[in-house]
């Protein structure tokens, strides 16, 4: 059973979320928080395996907490809530540690499957979010070198799936893109986290735009 906290300032939304959640035997919300400082009380207290996590809050917002959640080493993986599709700080998000975004007018089956994923291990990472991530780092200084030289750690094969990931690719794309089977791709992926020394795909995609693998 996938345990999931639900932190939001509306109660309406807190509602809503809750109870697509819980039409699915395999997840349970064990608890609400209407802002950051509940919600570290909260992680501390329940260990949930995911959290849905608003940006804007009273209090604390979400990359305060976000950040805070890092910091202590929490285990659960956090999905941000979003009002629109993006937002100024959604890339502060991910340098914190989100390891993936919804909009809150995402359709219930949406939902679902971006918290199963979470707690697969996987991070939810769309096509669409990516495009928007992407636009903005062209707007920005040309990303740094690879000056700690991570990059160049990596085989030829793995350098090619940490492009297609970092353009929002599944593990199936990727394989039908590369002609590979999806296990092997969850291999590749493996050792490219390892080698990075990050801990999901969201930040493997972060690094190779930063440090200019990608176009």
């Amino acid at each position: 059973m996938t345990t999931v906290l639900v932190v939001d300032d509306q109660a309406v939304v807190r509602a809503g979320l809750r109870t697509i959640l819980e039409l699915e035997d395999d997840l349970s919300v064990v608890g609400e928080a209407a802002d950051g400082r509940e919600a570290l009380v909260a992680v501390a207290g329940l260990d949930p395996d995911v959290v849905l996590l608003d940006i804007r809050m009273p209090r604390l917002d979400g990359i305060a907490t976000l950040q805070e959640l890092t910091r202590r080493g929490a285990r659960c993986r956090v999905c941000v809530l979003t009002t629109y599709g993006v937002e100024d700080n959604v890339y502060d998000a991910l340098q914190a540690g989100a390891g993936g975004f919804l909009v809150k007018s995402d359709p219930p089956e949406r939902i679902v499957a971006a918290v199963r994923a979470l707690a697969a291990g996987d991070a939810v990472l769309g096509a669409e979010t990516t495009a928007l991530l992407v636009q903005r780092f062209l707007n920005r200084p040309r990303p740094h070198a690879d000056g700690d030289g991570r990059l160049g750690a990596l085989t030829e094969r793995e350098a090619q799936v940490l492009r297609l990931l970092a353009a929002g690719r599944s593990n199936a794309e990727i394989a039908r893109a590369l002609l590979i089977g999806e296990g092997t791709v969850k291999t590749h992926v493996a050792r490219i986290l390892a080698k990075l020394g990050v801990r999901d795909r969201v930040q493997a995609a972060v690094y190779a735009h930063l440090h200019g693998l990608t176009d």
